[in-house]
């Protein structure tokens, strides 16, 4: 039997403000997924970590001639999206497009009103995509999968009813399918976290958070499925003896949801003796940070931990549902700090109804804090989030004609707040230049920072965030 051929991107580009790149951890574990289950022929691509053209990333579909094309995207590349799916359908007729990702999960099946894509997947794709390549050729088999978005052969976009299929056990799942990529660019380039290059590869190892932050993404949903720790140590054993891997980062949303989890974790690494330099960037749930958490981290090779305060106000704590124990907080992080740990913080301002005394209060909870580095984001109400819907009932003038093309969180040029315009972006040009230019901090940055030869290559993104006129959006940024 002929094996289906699958053509899997990463859709999105480079910009001045994001100019780092980190290996597609997304279409990485569908295609080990599929790879596993399915009979099939597979190639990747990345657009963005590859510079390449819409055209040229459709010439290269067009090339392998696949029957299945599978797009992921997110929202800031969303209007990208939408003609990369218009190239290939004119290039590859007689392919299905299958789009995926955080973009179409915010939008749900709508999403195929701006996109002509064949079908969506909503939420977490694996099991979608086999389920999709079983189907194939026969269209009218996609009603079967549970709520998958599609289109019928006259084109109609249709919503499964029912509940995308989700993967229990992630220890059933096959490691990324990092062999199908070249990971040298990815090395030698800057990572997510602004960190020097390097033999750095990502984890995920859960998936679905419990909190109901609203200014974030369910594309996993809320109930949390964790990996044992026997199989992240023997993933991580994996990547150190097939790519040399000398730094692990942890992509999870919260991984120390389970205290016992990271205990055996650090347990298991100690009795293989990995020593590898490990790093989460995207934050644990900083007011669930013990002591006996980061001593047995800091033990197998923790150096570098992101802690997000988002506000500084109890009153947005609440609204926003993030409920973030401020002084616990500030206790993490004085704890990480003293055991060695590079602390890097994240702060959300101008969320709606926001006011001026709330903004500085963040500015001063992070300005106190025994934190390194930090970033002063602006409050983004991506679709499909329950902060877009507090924006639209609170501040729907400001919401009308809002673009995403190809903002970053440090970049937007939208305020939500209640303060004027003159007033909230001075402020948060502000946060940055108070934090950074306190001169102990700066002392303890140089002196702490694990590469501090890397520092000046940082000064330009710095400056671009703090000083009007050098940003993306002027101004108001």
């Amino acid at each position: 039997m002929k094996r289906k051929r699958v053509f899997l991107a990463n859709v999105g580009r480079c910009t001045a403000s994001t100019p780092m790149t980190s290996p597609p951890l997304g279409i990485l574990c569908l295609a080990a997924y599929v790879r596993e289950k399915c009979h099939i022929e597979i190639l990747l691509a990345d657009q963005r970590a590859e510079s390449l053209t819409n055209e040229e990333l459709v010439q290269r579909a067009a090339a392998f001639k696949p029957d299945i094309v599978g797009l992921g995207a997110i929202t800031p590349f969303a209007r990208r999206l939408a003609a990369v799916v218009d190239l290939m359908r004119a290039a590859l007729p007689g392919a299905w497009i299958v789009i995926g990702g955080a973009h179409a999960t915010a939008l749900g099946g709508a999403v195929l009103d701006d996109v002509a894509a064949d079908a969506a997947v909503i939420g977490e794709g694996e099991r979608s995509l086999a389920a999709i390549l079983g189907a194939h050729p026969d269209r009218a088999n996609l009603s079967e999968i549970p709520g998958l978005a599609w289109r019928d052969e006259e084109c109609r976009a249709i919503a499964n009813p029912g509940t995308t299929p989700v993967v229990e056990d992630l220890d059933a799942l096959p490691f990324p399918a990092y062999d199908l990529v070249d990971l040298e660019p990815y090395f030698t380039s800057m990572g997510m976290s602004l960190l020097p290059p390097g033999r750095c590869l990502a984890l995920f190892t859960s998936r679905g958070c419990p909190y109901e932050c609203s200014f974030c993404h369910h594309i996993f949903g809320r109930q949390f499925r964790k990996q044992s720790p026997e199989r992240i140590v023997a993933e991580i054993e994996h990547y150190r003896n097939a790519f040399g891997i000398a730094e692990i980062e942890f992509m999870d949303d919260a991984f120390n949801l389970d205290t016992p989890r990271v205990i055996e974790f650090a347990r298991l690494m100690r009795q293989k003796n990995l020593r590898l330099r490990l790093h989460f960037p995207n934050g644990m749930r900083s007011d669930l940070v013990t002591e006996e958490i980061l001593e047995a981290l800091v033990e197998v090779g923790l150096y570098r931990s992101s802690f997000a305060l988002e506000t500084g106000s109890p009153r947005l704590q609440a609204l926003i549902r993030k409920r973030l124990d401020i002084p616990r907080f500030l206790q993490a992080v004085e704890w990480a700090v003293q055991r060695g740990v590079f602390a890097h913080g994240f702060a959300m301002l101008g969320f709606p109804t926001e006011t001026e005394q709330e903004l500085k209060s963040t500015i001063e909870v992070m300005c106190q804090s025994r934190l390194h580095t930090a970033a002063f984001f602006g409050a983004i109400p991506y679709p499909g989030t329950d902060l877009h819907t507090l924006a639209q009932t609170r501040c729907p003038d400001k919401m009308r004609g809002l673009s995403y093309e190809d903002t970053d969180c440090s970049s937007f040029p939208l305020n939500l707040s209640e303060m004027p315009d003159s007033v909230y972006f001075h402020l948060r040009r502000q946060a940055w230049r108070r934090f950074y230019l306190q001169p102990n901090r700066m002392g303890r940055i140089i002196r702490d920072y694990p590469q501090p030869w890397y520092l000046p290559r940082l000064l330009p993104i710095f400056l671009r965030r703090t000083i009007p006129g050098l940003q993306r959006h002027g101004t108001r940024s």
